[in-house]
């Protein structure tokens, strides 16, 4: 400005490119947006970005990540008819409260991250590089066990609270005095006295959105062979079922643990696994390594890594189920079509690896988003790319700028006005 003879000061300019980016906000018609956080300070204070995908460019940076500031946000543009972000629940509530109109994208990278996370965890159960187990197989059985165990000694406390307070009573205690000695509430104390026996607990009245409101149904399609959850729930929902699919879900799982003979009263079986070792170096295959693998396609192995995964295959059958299953997933996601979907999350929760099971069932709560992340082209990465455009120019101003500043300096250049 000096060399072309305008005085101006630089705080003038800082306001006029603070004015301009609002006036930029005000005067755009976003039709698909992209929203995921970034940190202020890591760990401890985020902001949100919002990116126009269509245009290729930020629209606005708030200074925080709530759902109050982030639904108001999306309110404000009416004209908003998809909506990209990722897993995170916060903005998926943000935008069912501010764009209820809008179609919900569930990003792409963060799904196959999620799996392989989940196949992470799954190998971590036969343990690490070192070769040691974090959580043996014995162990697990004793946890199992240990369960009923205290299930099991629930209702035998029961008995004996009830026979305590009676000897405290027939010793000619008074209520308050029992209450004193034991901690129990008087009005609880009351109630058990008035009983020769414990009572058991009343289970309560049966409604449209339990499942075993319908269990002669269900039982008959379980013996017909219909054992599909998502084909059971839709037959169930057809006859007035309101409840949701995970309770369904417990109950068909109970059902099928018992087919396989896991009573509570007998302990499943350990499973002894060892870890994988490399067939070229003796070391154990460590659960990052063998997640990375798994969700890799055959062409895209290297030779080495090819034996890694024949090694893998050999020596552990849960990571021949996941491998199997990533590969479908995979084979969904680029195939654009979600229909797929619902029997391969039912394949999911059947293989009863614990993390799979979780993530299919965490699928299921966000199925539409996924299913528009499978048809629709549009994903997080350019909001991805934005941030780390938004950190390089912190960092510049070495982590000094305001939400003001920050937006003024991420938002496009208004060079036509």
């Amino acid at each position: 400005m000096q060399r072309l003879g305008i005085p101006v000061s630089d705080d003038t300019i800082l306001r006029q490119l603070k004015r301009d980016a609002a006036v930029a906000q005000r005067n755009s018609k976003i039709r698909v947006v992209g929203i995921d956080d970034w940190s202020w300070r890591r760990a401890t204070s985020y902001g949100t970005i919002m990116v126009d995908l269509e245009r290729r460019s930020v629209i606005d940076i708030l200074d925080d990540r709530s759902v109050e500031n982030a639904a108001k946000w999306l309110r404000s543009h009416p004209s908003i008819e998809i909506v990209s972000r990722d897993r995170c629940g916060l903005y998926a509530q943000a935008t069912r409260e501010g764009a209820p109109q809008a179609r919900q994208v569930a990003d792409r990278f963060h799904l196959v991250q999620n799996l392989r996370s989940a196949i992470e965890e799954q190998m971590s159960l036969s343990g690490r590089a070192t070769g040691r187990a974090i959580l043996s197989e014995d162990a697990i059985v004793d946890a199992a066990t240990h369960r009923r165990r205290a299930r099991l000694a629930h209702r035998q406390s029961r008995q004996e609270i009830f026979d305590m307070l009676h000897a405290l009573r027939q010793q000619g205690l008074s209520y308050s005095e029992i209450a004193r000695r034991t901690g129990y509430e008087r009005r609880s104390i009351t109630k058990w006295l008035k009983f020769e026996a414990p009572q058991d607990r009343r289970r309560a009245a049966l409604n449209p959105t339990s499942p075993w409101y319908f269990e002669a149904f269900l039982a008959q399609c379980w013996k017909d062979g219909n054992r599909r959850g998502r084909h059971l729930f839709h037959d169930v929902k057809q006859r007035g079922y309101t409840g949701s699919f995970a309770n369904l879900e417990r109950l068909l799982g109970a059902w099928r643990r018992a087919e396989r003979g896991q009573a509570d009263d007998v302990p499943p079986a350990a499973l002894k696994s060892e870890p994988v070792r490399d067939p070229e170096t003796g070391h154990a295959i460590s659960p990052v390594v063998a997640a990375a693998l798994c969700i890799k396609p055959r062409g895209l192995l290297t030779d080495r890594q090819a034996r890694k995964v024949d090694a893998l295959k050999q020596g552990s059958e849960a990571f021949v189920e996941m491998r199997r299953l990533a590969m479908r997933f995979n084979g969904i996601l680029r195939g654009k079509r979600s229909p797929p979907l619902d029997a391969w999350i039912d394949d999911a929760i059947d293989s009863e690896l614990i993390p799979i099971m979780r993530f299919a069932r965490v699928l299921r709560r966000d199925i539409d988003a996924v299913n528009n992340a499978i048809e629709l082209p549009w994903s997080n990465g350019q909001a991805e790319g934005q941030i780390n455009r938004l950190k390089t120019l912190k960092r510049a101003m070495y982590g000094r700028a305001g939400p003001e500043l920050l937006k003024a300096r991420m938002l496009p250049r208004l060079h036509t006005k």
